[in-house]
């Protein structure tokens, strides 16, 4: 399954990502991925939460400026080699990821991956076909 990812445009200035996260919480929206990527002037924040439509309408209301990206969040072992694998799958199949980064959740030997992938379908499919699981919500 796909998850929705948020991403939060933001001014590269000190205190915004607080900011975010201050009306995530007073909005009682828990985070389970988060990730940064920032030029000299502006920022986009990139989140996943247990309750996307709720972290939506609080940051809207806020005024922030949001999209919303379908992602694969991968469950895979906490070993040596495990993303490599996951990688090797995707470049031998010629699955272009555009970024990925690592979740908060972590049960027992499981690591969650979060893969944003070309084609999200393609995506799904491969990891689907090759024993893979994924996790829909958090």
């Amino acid at each position: 399954m796909k998850i929705k990812q948020i991403s939060i445009f933001l001014e590269n200035t000190a205190g915004r990502i607080a900011d975010v996260t201050r009306i995530l919480k007073n909005g009682e929206v828990n985070l389970r991925a988060i990730m940064i990527a920032d030029t000299a002037d502006f920022g986009i924040l990139r989140i996943i939460t247990d309750d996307s439509d709720k972290a939506l309408n609080v940051l809207k209301e806020a005024k922030f400026t949001t999209r919303t990206t379908d992602v694969l969040a991968v469950s895979i072992k906490d070993s040596v080699g495990a993303l490599h694998d996951v990688l090797s799958l995707f470049e031998k199949n010629s699955v272009n990821i555009e970024y990925l980064y690592a979740s908060l959740e972590k049960t027992g030997d499981r690591a969650v991956i979060i893969f944003k992938v070309e084609d999200a379908e393609r995506g799904m499919k491969l990891i689907e076909d090759n024993g893979l699981n994924t996790i829909d919500t958090f």
